[in-house]
C-alpha cells in the first residue's frame, strides 16, 4: 500500500512537472521583452520560464500573469515584445521607469486581458482609438505623460470594466462621462483627477449605477454639478477638489446615502448648505474649504455620527456655533471653520469630541475665555484659535500648557493689546514638552520675550512678529537645539544681536538622515487674516523656510560676524533698525541664502565682494545705507533691480546709473609705460629686494592704516588708498630695476 502511494506522487509531480513547463514561444516574448530595457534587473536564467520571478503559468505553461511592479525596470515598452503571451490575464509593470506609447495593436493580441497596471512610469502618447478587449476589468495608467482628449469611442467595447485610473497625467477636453452610457454595467472607479480636463461636466455619470468612486479634482473644470449624478445612489466618495465649479450644492445630494466622502475643496460653490444634508449618516470626510457658502451650519450635520473630519474653512458661512451640539460626533478628529463669520464662544459640548486632534477656527468673531474643559481632549495636537476676540492671554497660556500632546498652537491676532504671557510661575511649570510651532503674533503684546519659552526644547517655528515687545533679544533663544524660523519682525526690541543666535544648532550643522523630520501639520497652518494660496499651503514641516526676521525694531551695534555660522538659513532680514558698521565677509559663508534684506539701516562701507557666492539669492536689498564704492561687477548682484541699491549716494555701478570712476587715472597712465621694464626686470631681482620692499610696505601700512581697518568704518577710503599704495609699489620696484641695470 505505501508502495503504490509513493508511486502515485512520482508520476502526479511528472504530470505536475509536464504541464508547468514553460511554452518556449512565450518564453522567446519575455527575453524579447528584456531586451528592450537598458536595465536588466531581472535575472531570467532558467530554461522553465513559469519559474521566473514575477511569471505565473498555467496548466498548459502558457504565460498568464506578468507581474513586475517596483523592479526598476529602464526603456522602452513595445508592443511587439509582449504580443505572443496571448494568455496574459494580468499585467502589471507599474512603478518602472518604462516610456513609449499604447497602440491599438498591444490590446488586439492580448484580448484575455484582464488586469492591466502600467502607473507610475514614464508612457506618453494619446490613447488608441479604442479599447478591443471586452475582457478588461481594471486599467490604470495613472502617473505618465500621455496627453490629448481621450475619445468616447475608447470605451465602446469595454463591457466588463470595473476600475479606470487616468490620473496624473495631462490629458485635455471633456471628462468623457459618456463612459456610463457605453462602457461596462459593473463600472465602480473613475479617476480623472490632476490632468487638464476643461469645461463642464456632462451629464451620463447617473448611469453608472454601481459606481463607488468618482474622481475629477485638481482640474479646469467648470459649470453646475450635473443633477444626474445624485442618481448614481451607490456612490461612496465623489472628489473634485481644485477646479472652478460653481452654483449650489442640490438638495438631492440626500440621495446619495451610501456617501462617506464628499470632497468639493476650493471651487466657487455658493449658496446654503443642504438643510438635510445630515441625512447621509454614512459620512466620513466632509471638505467644502475655499468657496462661497453662505448662512448657517445645518443643524441635522450633528447627526452624522459617522463624521471623521469636517472641514469647512474659509467660507462666507455664519451664526451662533456655540448653540450647536457637538457631542453626538464622537470619531470626531478634525474640525476646521477657520476664516468665516462664526460669532458666539467655543462650544462647551465640542470638548465631548474626545477623538479630536485638530481645532481650527481662527478667522471668526469668537470671543470669551479658553475654558479648562480643553484639557479633556488628550489627543489635541493642532489649535489654532487665532483672530479671534480671546481674552485673558496669560490664564489661557496656562491652561494650554497642559495639553500634553499638542504640537501647533496658532493664537496671532487676539488676546488684543494684553501682556505677554510672562507669570513667574509659568517659568517653574513643565508644560509644552511636544510644542513645535508657537504663533503669539499680530496682537499688540506688551512687555519682554518671556523666559518661559526657553523651556520649549522641541519648539521648530517662533513666531511674535507685529507686537509691541521691548527689551533686548534673550541669548537663551540661542540654544534652543531644535529652533529653525524665529519672527521677531515690527517690534520695539532694542540692544545688539546677542552671539548665542548665531549658534542655533538647526541653522549650524546639516541634520543627519535619521533627523530629518517628516512631521505633517494636522491641518494647514495658514488661514488667519490673509489666507495663502490653498493650492500651495504648506502642510509638512521641512517646507518652512530656515529663517531669522528681525526686522523694523530699534536693533543696534554690528551685524555679527559670527552670522556666518548660520549656514543652514536661507532667510536673512534685518532691515529698518539700527544697524552701524560693515557688512560682514562672513554672510557669504550663508550658502543657501535666498533672501537677504539689510535696508533702512547705518551700514557703511562697501558691499564685499564674497557676496558673489551667493548664487542661491532670490531677493536681495541694501537700499537706504551709508554704503559706498562699487557694486561688485560680473555677479547676479546686477541682476537685481536698482530699487535694491537707492538711498547710497556714494554707491556706484551697474544697475545703478551712477557709474563709477577709476581712481588716480594719471598714474595708471605711467604703470602702462612701466610694465615692459617690469616684466624683464622682475626675474632680475633678487628675492631678498622685494622682500625688503614688500615687508616695508607692509610695516607703513599698518601704522598709517590699521586703525581704519580696525575701526571697519573706512572700507571705501582703505580701498582707494591701496590702489595708490600699489602704484607707489610699482613705481619703487621700477626704480630697483634700472639701478640694478647701471651696476657694472
Amino acid at each position: 500500500m505505501a508502495y503504490c502511494f509513493l508511486l502515485f506522487l512520482f508520476f502526479s509531480s511528472i504530470i505536475s512537472t509536464h504541464t508547468h513547463a514553460c511554452n518556449q514561444t512565450d518564453r522567446s516574448s519575455l527575453l524579447s521583452f528584456t531586451l528592450t530595457l537598458s536595465s536588466l534587473p531581472l535575472n531570467w536564467t532558467s530554461d522553465n520560464c513559469c519559474h521566473w520571478k514575477g511569471i505565473t503559468c498555467d496548466q498548459d505553461g502558457r504565460v498568464t500573469q506578468l507581474l513586475l511592479p517596483y523592479k526598476g525596470l529602464k526603456g522602452g515598452m513595445f508592443p511587439s515584445s509582449l504580443a505572443n503571451l496571448t494568455h496574459l490575464t494580468h499585467l502589471n509593470l507599474s512603478h518602472n521607469s518604462l516610456y513609449g506609447s499604447l497602440e491599438t495593436q498591444f490590446f488586439v493580441s492580448l484580448n484575455r486581458l484582464r488586469i492591466l497596471d502600467l502607473s507610475y512610469n514614464l508612457l506618453s502618447g494619446e490613447l488608441p482609438l479604442s479599447l478591443p478587449s471586452n475582457n478588461i476589468q481594471k486599467l490604470d495608467l495613472s502617473s505618465n505623460h500621455f496627453f490629448g482628449a481621450i475619445p468616447s469611442s475608447f470605451f465602446h467595447q469595454a463591457s466588463n470594466l470595473i476600475s479606470f485610473n487616468v490620473s496624473n497625467n495631462t490629458f485635455t477636453g471633456y471628462v468623457p462621462s459618456s463612459i456610463c452610457l457605453h462602457a461596462s454595467p459593473f463600472l465602480r472607479v473613475l479617476d480623472f483627477s490632476s490632468n487638464e480636463f476643461s469645461g463642464n461636466l456632462a451629464p451620463g455619470l447617473g448611469y453608472c449605477s454601481e459606481l463607488k468612486v468618482f474622481q475629477a479634482g485638481h482640474n479646469n473644470l467648470s459649470g453646475l454639478l450635473p443633477e444626474d449624478i445624485y442618481n448614481a445612489t451607490k456612490l461612496e466618495e465623489i472628489a473634485l477638489p481644485l477646479n472652478s465649479l460653481y452654483g449650489a450644492i442640490s438638495d438631492k445630494i440626500v440621495n446619495l446615502t451610501n456617501l462617506a466622502i464628499l470632497d468639493l475643496y476650493f471651487n466657487q460653490l455658493s449658496g446654503a448648505l443642504p438643510v438635510n444634508l445630515g441625512r447621509l449618516s454614512k459620512l466620513k470626510f466632509v471638505i467644502f474649504d475655499f468657496n462661497n457658502l453662505e448662512g448657517s451650519l445645518p443643524i441635522s450635520l450633528m447627526n452624522c455620527t459617522n463624521l471623521l473630519e469636517l472641514h469647512l474653512g474659509s467660507n462666507n458661512l455664519e451664526g451662533d456655533i456655540s448653540m450647536l451640539d457637538f457631542s453626538r460626533l464622537s470619531q470626531l478628529t478634525k474640525l476646521d471653520l477657520r476664516v468665516n463669520n462664526f460669532t458666539g464662544t467655543i462650544p462647551v459640548s465640542l470638548y465631548s469630541c474626545r477623538s479630536l486632534k485638530a481645532i481650527g477656527l481662527s478667522g471668526n468673531h469668537l470671543e470669551g475665555e479658553i475654558q479648562t474643559e480643553i484639557l479633556s481632549l488628550k489627543s489635541l495636537s493642532f489649535l489654532s484659535l487665532g483672530y479671534n476676540r480671546f481674552t485673558n492671554a496669560t490664564g489661557a497660556m496656562k491652561i494650554l500648557m497642559s495639553c500634553k500632546s499638542l504640537h501647533t498652537l496658532s493664537l496671532a491676532g487676539t488676546f488684543e493689546g494684553e501682556g505677554m504671557p510672562s507669570d513667574d510661575d509659568m517659568v517653574d511649570f513643565d508644560g509644552f514638552k511636544n510644542l513645535r510651532l508657537l504663533s503669539l503674533a499680530d496682537s499688540d503684546l506688551t512687555g519682554q520675550i518671556p523666559l518661559w519659552l526657553s523651556k520649549l526644547k522641541n519648539l521648530e517655528i517662533l513666531a511674535l512678529y507685529n507686537n509691541q515687545i521691548t527689551g533686548p533679544i534673550p541669548s537663551w533663544l540661542g540654544t534652543l537645539p531644535r529652533l529653525f524660523s524665529l519672527n521677531l519682525a515690527s517690534n520695539r526690541i532694542s540692544g545688539e544681536i546677542p552671539k548665542q543666535l548665531c549658534r542655533l544648532p538647526r541653522l549650524v550643522y546639516e541634520p543627519t538622515a535619521s533627523q530629518v523630520d517628516n512631521y505633517e501639520f494636522e491641518l494647514p497652518i495658514f488661514g488667519g487674516s490673509g489666507t495663502a494660496n490653498p493650492r500651495f499651503e504648506p502642510h509638512k514641516l521641512f517646507l518652512f523656510f530656515p529663517a531669522i526676521d528681525l526686522s523694523n525694531n530699534n536693533i543696534s551695534g554690528d551685524i555679527p560676524t559670527e552670522v556666518g555660522q548660520l549656514q543652514l538659513l536661507r532667510k536673512l532680514n534685518l532691515d529698518s533698525n539700527n544697524f552701524s558698521g560693515v557688512i560682514p565677509d562672513q554672510i557669504s559663508n550663508l550658502k543657501n541664502l535666498e533672501l537677504l534684506n539689510l535696508s533702512k539701516n547705518h551700514l557703511s562701507g562697501t558691499i564685499p565682494l564674497s557676496l558673489v557666492s551667493l548664487t542661491f539669492l532670490k531677493q536681495f536689498n541694501v537700499s537706504y545705507n551709508n554704503l559706498q564704492g562699487p557694486i561688485p561687477t560680473g555677479t547676479q548682484l546686477q541682476s537685481f533691480n536698482a530699487s535694491a541699491f537707492e538711498g547710497n549716494p556714494k554707491l556706484c555701478g551697474a544697475p545703478l546709473a551712477n557709474k563709477c570712476s577709476r581712481p588716480n587715472k594719471g598714474i595708471d597712465e605711467d604703470n602702462k609705460k612701466n610694465n615692459k621694464d617690469m616684466d624683464n626686470g622682475l626675474h632680475q631681482i633678487p628675492w631678498f629686494y622685494i622682500s625688503s620692499v614688500v615687508l616695508g610696505f607692509i610695516v607703513g601700512f599698518w601704522g598709517v592704516c590699521g586703525s581704519l581697518i580696525i575701526n571697519k568704518t573706512w572700507r571705501y577710503a582703505y580701498f582707494r588708498f591701496i590702489y595708490n599704495i600699489q602704484d607707489r609699489l610699482y613705481v619703487m620696484i621700477t626704480v630697483r630695476i634700472n639701478m640694478m641695470k647701471r651696476k657694472p
